[in-house]
């Protein structure tokens, strides 16, 4: 295939690839269904959180087996094994509620759509770094936008289906729709071919360590900067995936505070909608910090997120009014966004795109971590999880701060 043709293709699995993390990303609005389930099955609190905590433990777990498997089997395979899975995943969601059992819940949206959605998750990641050399922030931050902005259409479109037709049909149609999108998107990826590059792009140009240089993912995990990454990765993480599993009742509770006399079902669809706006902010700030990153690096863009991150979340308990409280989780989304897109490209420009798959998903198990530590502190710590995230912002300004590219020892 010509070059001019290569040229075209990689922009179709880069469309195949938002596709995708536009359906993954609706697990993002898990919150907008919580209360509808503890009212309708006297589920407490947090052992519905549970099932958000386990769905994001299991992406974190799968999106490091899929980026192994992703070198190995290649990226279509791991796309429409995965996409089969989360679909399934989120059928038996509605049988769940159908039949009031938290644990298929557990079992069915917590972890079988779990794995399948990481494995899909890091598929495009691990594909795009290796079609697009020459933009490598900006396409990862193209693709995770999707994941971003996906709970944008859920947070709008969910709350109106649970009220008009119940929860089980919700997740039933949404199930559907993932099983057809996500399978006719995966058969658009492939690997690009041994050594090609784009037009006019020479890998004297390659930001970091070049294909040829890679580190092997054993060399990789030897290094204090994999783990220093995952530890930036783990903290930006858990402090966002507290937020936002919590971020429907919040947004109620301010809302509420204005308008004491307002109806549950109006509170419900008014925090739904504050679940929409900021995942569109998730979603933008995917794209603009993996947009700025390739401009000013990957270590100062970090930098920025967890100081502003910091003063915000420690802002947030004292904001009484709706406007200024959308304001700031929207930014405070964006950062969290922001961490996923640039990443990737960060850990590629510290190890080489050679074995990225293995080399980046492994480390998304900071996210898996994170989907534990993060929603659990904000269920059980309420009146000081917000400080509490913000201590762990500090501690991942400090590892931002300190890192430093790897270099090979000389033979």
């Amino acid at each position: 295939m010509s070059n001019e043709n290569l040229e075209g293709k990689r922009w179709f699995i880069a469309i195949a690839a938002i596709v995708i993390q536009l359906c993954l990303g609706t697990v993002y609005a898990w919150s907008v269904f919580t209360k509808p389930l503890i009212d309708a099955h006297g589920w407490g609190g947090t052992a519905t959180q549970v099932t958000f905590m386990i769905l994001i433990g299991s992406i974190g777990l799968a999106a490091a087996f899929g980026g192994t498997l992703v070198d190995k089997k290649g990226p279509k395979f791991v796309a429409t094994i995965g996409g089969i899975l989360f679909g399934l995943g989120t059928l038996l969601a509605g049988a769940a509620d159908q039949a009031g059992s938290l644990i298929l819940m557990y079992i069915g949206y917590g972890f079988l759509a779990g794995v399948g959605n990481g494995m899909c998750y890091i598929t495009p990641i691990a594909t795009l770094v290796r079609w697009f050399p020459d933009k490598r922030g900006l396409v990862t931050g193209l693709a995770v936008m999707g994941f971003g902005a996906g709970a944008f259409f859920m947070g709008k479109i969910a709350p109106n289906m649970v009220l008009s037709m119940g929860v089980n049909k919700t997740f039933y149609i949404w199930g559907v729709i993932f099983l057809i999108l996500i399978f006719a998107a995966a058969q658009f990826f492939r690997n690009p071919p041994q050594g090609w590059l784009p037009a006019g792009f020479t890998p004297q140009q390659v930001v970091g360590v070049s294909a040829a240089d890679s580190y092997t993912f054993e060399e990789a995990i030897k290094t204090p900067q994999w783990w220093m990454l995952w530890g930036m990765l783990f903290l930006n993480v858990s402090a966002g995936l507290g937020l936002i599993s919590q971020l429907s009742p919040m947004a109620q509770d301010v809302i509420r505070k204005s308008n004491p006399d307002m109806a549950a079902a109006a509170l419900a669809l008014a925090g739904g909608s504050i679940v929409a706006y900021t995942s569109i902010f998730n979603g933008l700030g995917r794209l603009f910090w993996a947009w700025t990153s390739d401009a000013i690096g990957r270590k100062n863009v970090f930098i920025i997120m967890f100081i502003t991150q910091i003063f915000l979340y420690i802002a947030l308990p004292y904001v009484g009014s709706t406007v200024v409280f959308t304001a700031i989780a929207c930014y405070l989304l964006a950062c969290y966004g922001g961490g996923f897109a640039s990443m990737p490209a960060f850990a590629t420009d510290s190890f080489g795109p050679g074995n990225i798959g293995k080399i980046y998903g492994i480390m998304l198990t900071a996210w898996g971590a994170a989907g534990i530590v993060g929603p659990l502190l904000f269920a059980q710590l309420k009146g000081i999880s917000l400080y509490v995230a913000a201590g762990l912002l500090v501690l991942g300004l400090i590892l931002a701060i300190s890192f430093k590219r790897p270099v090979r020892k000389a033979a």
